[in-house]
């Protein structure tokens, strides 16, 4: 497979990104600091840009397209949180997910098949996810209004491609946040049109060791919310790499919670 991949320098990305080269597929990263990888003999193509630039989108696009068609294109974009008395967690910008999904969507080559797209958001953001969470996290999850509702941004901006149901009266974010005419975006694919997309919502994200390596049902998958406690980074790569690579048909067009 011809992958590129947006938001890759650690974590879910990263580890993601390492199992598809373990497949022998080829990946092109997209980073906004290439030199994170110096140090990392096992990254050979990477292209520096920043994903709220479409213009450097695109490029990242042309880049990949030199291995030929891209298969896929994997987004695990996310900002380092900060915290204020004022706003609690956020980050900045606030629409910085939302914003890079938009950038890739607007610049995808028009090819056939269309390329795959998976995407990390977060599980306990809706209103129905929230409820399932464990109280404890609950009020934690209260807290991070900001980073929450940037990734509604791009589930909302991907449901619209999709021709998913959304309602926005429930969870949002209004087109005051998504921005002024976003729908009529140049390149935004039309209402209907975007297929082979798969969001990933993980339970609170940990450091942990990958279960799934050494033991059958490490963690669970499903489309219902979960109301978990946690999950690990590096079992979230497992489940993008092995859903991708080896399971396609079962999750393509869905929205899938993971945790344990």
């Amino acid at each position: 497979m011809n992958v590129l991949a947006i938001g890759a320098s650690k974590n879910i990305g990263y580890y993601s990104a390492l199992r598809f080269l373990d497949a022998k597929c080829n990946v092109t990263f997209m980073l906004r600091s290439p030199s994170v990888f110096d140090s990392d003999e096992t990254i050979h193509s990477s292209y520096k840009g920043d994903a709220l630039v479409e213009s450097d989108v695109k490029r990242a696009w042309d880049e990949a397209l030199t291995h030929g068609p891209v298969d896929l294109v994997f987004s695990s974009i996310g900002g380092s949180p900060l915290f204020s008395l004022r706003k609690g967690i956020f980050i900045s910008p606030g629409n910085l997910v939302s914003q890079a999904v938009l950038n890739i969507l607007c610049t995808m080559p028009k090819q056939s098949p269309q390329p795959k797209f998976v995407t990390i958001s977060g599980s306990g953001l809706t209103h129905r996810g929230h409820a399932a969470l464990p109280f404890p996290l609950k009020r934690l999850y209260a807290t991070m209004g900001i980073p929450h509702k940037d990734k509604l941004g791009a589930e909302r901006a991907i449901a619209y491609c999709a021709g998913w149901k959304w309602d926005t009266e429930t969870d949002g974010p209004g087109d005051d946040f998504m921005g002024e005419g976003w729908k009529e975006r140049e390149g935004l694919p039309a209402a209907g049109t975007l297929k082979g997309v798969l969001v990933v919502r993980p339970a609170l994200l940990t450091d942990g060791i990958c279960r799934a390596d050494s033991k059958d049902k490490a963690y669970k998958v499903q489309e219902e919310e979960i109301g978990g406690w946690t999950v690990s980074r590096k079992d979230v790569a497992h489940f993008v790499a092995d859903a991708v690579l080896n399971r396609w048909n079962e999750f393509s067009d869905k929205i899938v919670n993971i945790g344990y």
